[in-house]
């Protein structure tokens, strides 16, 4: 399994905002300046991340981008589904689909929600407040 190019940048776009946490908001400019990706690209997700309720956008002259809760309440789950809708490895996982030709006598579909359930379940356990930690701490961590 791999992630889409936009899931993974959405995470990286996330990061980048948590590091900002606390302190003064940022633009969709400097979360682009800050991960290398372009500005529509970052627009693009911003606004995805905004409609899942994970960024929160304030108007004004104090405005800007912040995270909608705080960075230890959004999970890999959280930005991954923002982007990529629930996960589901396989077509037959989503609800209501009915288009596999091998439907009628599959014996693995009905195993296939326990299996997205553990995979979200473990990137459900991946608070942004990990991903968000400098490569140092990382490391540290791991030895």
């Amino acid at each position: 399994m791999r992630l889409s190019s936009m899931a993974d940048y959405a995470v990286v776009t996330m990061t980048a905002a948590a590091r900002h946490c606390g302190q003064s908001r940022v633009c969709a400019q400097q979360l682009a300046d800050e991960t290398g990706l372009p500005v529509p690209t970052v627009q693009k997700l911003v606004s995805k991340l905004s409609a899942a309720g994970l960024l929160k956008s304030v108007r004004g002259a104090r405005g800007g981008l912040k995270l909608a809760r705080p960075a230890a309440a959004i999970t890999l789950a959280d930005i991954v589904e923002a982007v990529e809708g629930p996960i589901a490895l396989t077509p037959c996982s989503e609800h209501g689909r009915h288009d596999c030709t091998l439907e009628a006598a599959c014996t693995v579909r009905p195993h296939w929600p326990a299996v997205d359930a553990a995979l979200r379940g473990a990137l459900a356990g991946i608070p942004l407040t990990q991903l968000s930690r400098p490569a140092a701490a990382v490391t540290e961590v791991m030895a």
